[in-house]
């Protein structure tokens, strides 16, 4: 156990306190002397050990300290250095723990009985060292429960810290994974239709140019929301006036071709309705129209959006070849974002098409 104390204050106050009352009494009984002189210097060399604590060992220390208390004690003529004594059990505690303070507190308190015994006749039925034995015993108890109080204190900070840090830790980790998930989703949607409409820009180039020409137009498109979307980030603005339907609608748009047909179907009143549960389900259909697009070979896709009083729920369906069942990280990043909000998120992949379904509570 460390040698430092959590209220290195204690011993040097006592101290003082202990010095100034000695000398007191002594210049107030019998004017000062070369006893009182040396209780003096005993005091503070006292005081200069306690400073310097952390440089020498505590066994030493201890020792060090208990020699200096019983020098302190023969050389006061009050009687007041006893008090000092109360200081091996506490400041044992931070050294060396609870059973040692306990143990040298009982020691010191012996201690104090055996001199009475050996140097004050009666002292048992004299009403003043009764009371002084009863006073000590009180200040060893208070000394080792005061320890006592300032360790647990000590360690319930360091936990609090350790604690604090793991929170540090996995907040970050947290926004972490929810800016890989936003650049995923947002960011990755986007790059895929670019790639998509320029595939189709290149291919349509010769044989039907104003085809090639839309689709340069929605890679356009495309680019310019992926950048609005990343500002909004940035800014940290979101989407105040989000519309679930309207930027579906808007979504799809874009993918319709000669070769691909995406529809939208919507049921229910959007309303007020939460954000963030919008929000999850406008990124889920990215995800969706995403795998779609680049992995499943699906010439339809049909999206249903369901507004209820309990929640959102969005269905998509394609007429896909089906796409490897292994989560990645996009998959990953879609049902840990619906389960923070509660809700479901489900995939079925087949050889005749893939449904997703996620369901989001308001």
């Amino acid at each position: 156990m460390a040698t430092t104390r959590p209220v290195p204050w204690v011993p040097p106050l006592l101290c003082l306190a202990v010095l100034l009352g000695g000398a007191y009494y002594a210049v107030v009984d019998a004017g000062p002397s070369m006893r009182t002189a040396g209780f003096a210097a005993c005091v503070l060399l006292v005081m200069g050990v306690e400073a310097l604590d952390r440089r020498i060992p505590p066994a030493a220390l201890l020792a060090v300290r208990t020699a200096l208390y019983a020098a302190v004690n023969v050389l006061d003529v009050s009687g007041v250095s006893r008090v000092l004594f109360v200081l091996i059990p506490f400041t044992a505690y931070f050294a060396f723990g609870r059973r040692t303070a306990v143990a040298l507190g009982a020691g010191c308190v012996m201690a104090i009985v055996g001199a009475y015994t050996v140097w004050v006749p009666d002292w048992q039925v004299r009403a003043a060292y009764i009371s002084d034995l009863v006073m000590f015993t009180l200040g060893i108890v208070l000394a080792v429960t005061m320890a006592a109080v300032a360790v647990r204190e000590g360690e319930a900070r360091l936990r609090l810290e350790r604690a604090m840090r793991e929170v540090e830790e996995l907040s970050a980790a947290q926004e972490r994974n929810r800016l890989a998930r936003e650049i995923h989703d947002s960011l990755g949607h986007h790059l895929t239709a670019i790639g998509i409409q320029l595939e189709k820009a290149t291919a349509f180039a010769e044989l039907d140019p104003e085809a090639a020409q839309d689709a340069v137009s929605n890679a356009r498109w495309s680019a310019d929301r992926a950048l609005t979307e990343v500002r909004q980030s940035v800014r940290a603005l979101g989407q105040d006036q989000f519309r679930l339907s309207s930027a579906l609608t808007e979504l799809i748009a874009r993918l319709n071709d000669d070769r691909l047909s995406v529809t939208l179907e919507v049921t229910g009143d959007e309303g007020e309705r939460p954000q963030a549960a919008l929000t999850a389900v406008y990124r889920a259909a990215q995800e969706a129209l995403t795998n779609a697009c680049r992995h499943s070979g699906a010439s339809r896709i049909r999206l249903s959006l369901s507004y209820e009083d309990s929640g959102a729920s969005l269905v998509v369906t394609d007429d896909g070849t089906g796409f490897d069942m292994r989560e990645g990280f996009g998959i990953r990043g879609m049902r840990e974002r619906i389960g923070r909000l509660g809700g479901r998120f489900e995939l079925a992949s087949a050889s005749n098409g893939t449904t997703v379904t996620v369901t989001v509570p308001w």
